[in-house]
């Protein structure tokens, strides 16, 4: 009797220290991870600095300079599924690491773009270094997804990608400080400068890009090689199956399915609005500089940051997909305030989206993928793959915005949080 009666407290004692075994094994790839998260938001949002230095070197239009986001967001839905393919055999560090690599060449790549003062050679910069975050993402969310239980997954991911937003943060004050020179012309003045002058400043705005790019390619080698010494245990699924997930039985899993379009609408809306943000400041405050406007950036990532650590604590009391509703409307509201107020008024409106728009990327990921078991990593290249509403529907709302102005493109992220709602109340249901 007193040896069964001790046979509990040996097991429990076990497996306290598996637990603990478990989690010191796990550190130090989940600190890489979250690592990763920082990585891609730094690039992501130095984008939108772009859209207005290549608008100035190049002499672009709206829709022109919304190419930036559709030449890397394309790189997003290329390189997806071949990243899913990939780690299926090689695993996710081999993954990480080809993600890595394609994201320093990326950025070494404009140095000479800028030497050639080529934009189609910068937008194929942009495109290889889409192209190592389809890799970084592909592998990186599901991995967090899969660390613990489905219940607590939005939570975990949540968490994990509450430190994407400090990478965007390091990426709009790296554009602010060391690539906008600060100087702008007027058409009327652009057309008094000879051209030898000309041609200077549009090489001076293009050559502008080099040092900063340069750095990051050396910090991503750097991270890279550290990466390579470092242990990534294997990690199970959610569910063991043994039939194989295609593409039709995913596509015919409906909550999955209404995921991926909603993942498409999501983030055109969070990329178009951040990427003509600067663009709508100085259009709403006249003789706004370039440097000021890009400041509203910076608060709208800020803002974005506090919302995700704010969201991941209601999500310990709030329904994922209620919260992410709730949290839609109020962006079709703020949204709306934009179109129809005068100066400083729309821009703090547009700021405020960001705390709203904080948790809908990582929610529809984990709403997507809840139930998918061994077809995660498929689902979740797919849901990747979706970040091509970045590039389709930016592009789209920079050609409303050159025929009616920017103010009435913002009905273009309008339409894409009602979808975002839409989905939250009525598709994300899990149907057994």
């Amino acid at each position: 009797m007193a040896q069964i009666g001790n046979l509990p407290k040996t097991t429990t004692s076990f497996d306290e220290s598996s637990n603990n075994a478990n989690k010191g094994k796990y550190l130090i790839p989940l600190i890489l991870i979250t690592c990763l998260f920082f990585l891609w938001g730094a690039a992501n949002n130095l984008n939108d600095i772009l859209i207005k230095q290549f608008k100035k070197a190049f002499e672009l239009s709206d829709f022109q300079s919304g190419l930036v986001q559709s030449a890397f967001y394309f790189g997003y839905f290329v390189l997806a599924m071949p990243a899913a393919i990939f780690m299926r055999k090689r695993g996710y560090k081999a993954g990480i690491l080809l993600g890595l690599s394609l994201y320093a060449v990326g950025a070494l790549l404009f140095y000479p773009a800028a030497e050639s003062r080529s934009y189609g050679f910068f937008l194929f910069a942009l495109f290889v270094i889409a192209s190592g975050l389809a890799f970084l993402e592909t592998a990186a969310n599901p991995y967090v997804a899969a660390l613990g239980s489905p219940k607590t997954a939005a939570f975990r991911l949540n968490l994990a990608q509450s430190f994407n937003p400090i990478g965007s943060i390091v990426g709009i004050l790296i554009g602010q400080r060391f690539i906008f020179s600060g100087v702008e012309y007027s058409k009327e003045q652009l057309s008094k400068i000879s051209p030898n002058e000309l041609q200077s400043y549009y090489a001076s705005e293009a050559s502008a890009v080099q040092i900063p790019y340069l750095i990051i390619g050396i910090i991503v080698i750097s991270f890279m090689v550290f990466i390579w010494f470092t242990k990534f245990p294997s990690v199970a699924e959610e569910e063991v199956s043994t039939k194989k997930i295609s593409l039709k039985t995913l596509f015919g899993i409906k909550h999955f399915r209404l995921a991926v379009i909603t993942q498409f609408f999501y983030v055109g809306a969070q990329v178009g609005v951040w990427s003509y943000l600067i663009r709508y400041a100085q259009n709403a405050v006249t003789g706004m500089s370039e440097k000021d406007a890009a400041s509203y950036l910076t608060y709208s990532l800020v803002i974005f940051m506090i919302g995700r650590f704010v969201g991941t604590a209601l999500l310990k009391y709030v329904q994922s997909n209620l919260l992410m509703g709730f949290y839609a409307f109020a962006c079709i509201i703020l949204v709306g305030i934009s179109i129809i107020s005068t100066q400083y008024v729309g821009i703090w409106a547009l700021v405020a989206t960001s705390f709203f728009m904080s948790i809908m990327f990582p929610t529809i990921f984990t709403l997507g993928l809840e139930g998918l078991g061994e077809g995660s990593k498929l689902g979740a290249s797919l849901l990747v793959m979706a970040i091509i509403g970045g590039a389709v529907l930016t592009a789209i709302m920079g050609y409303v915005s050159d025929l009616h102005g920017i103010k009435i493109a913002q009905i273009v992220p309008i339409v894409c949080f009602s979808v975002v709602a839409l989905y939250a109340f009525t598709g994300s249901k899990v149907v057994s």
